[in-house]
């Protein structure tokens, strides 16, 4: 009787965690967020799996969400002189750090996004 070949261990580039890693880098040079929606709407047709179909949807509303709450943002800060900018800006970063780090773990693990129409995590 052979022993089952061990699964592999390492760092896995499935299309989910490349598209949650142009969201990661987007924070510092925010054009690679395009590229990564671009991604997203390509491979999400040619997903096989529910998981990959799952993470696809839940960066591309990841997109829309946070261009709509930067949009909302404006108007505090353009009220506020500014102000209020130095607040909302850094919680939207980290908004979307955390929800591009939940979706890359679980794309590491191959396991779906359970919640895909939620706004926060």
């Amino acid at each position: 009787m052979t022993d089952p070949v061990p699964a592999e261990k390492g760092f896995d580039f499935n299309q989910p965690t490349v598209v949650a890693l142009m969201y990661l880098v987007s924070i510092i040079t925010g054009l690679s967020m395009l590229i990564g929606l671009v991604l997203a709407y390509v491979w999400k047709d040619d997903a096989t799996d529910s998981w990959e179909n799952s993470h696809f949807r839940f960066h591309i509303r990841s997109f829309w969400i946070g261009l709509l709450l930067a949009i909302i943002a404006v108007v505090p800060t353009v009220l506020t002189l500014g102000i209020a900018g130095f607040i909302l800006y850094p919680l939207l970063v980290l908004w979307l750090a955390v929800r591009s780090l939940k979706a890359l773990v679980a794309a590491q693990k191959r396991d779906p996004i359970i919640d895909v129409e939620t706004w926060l995590w």
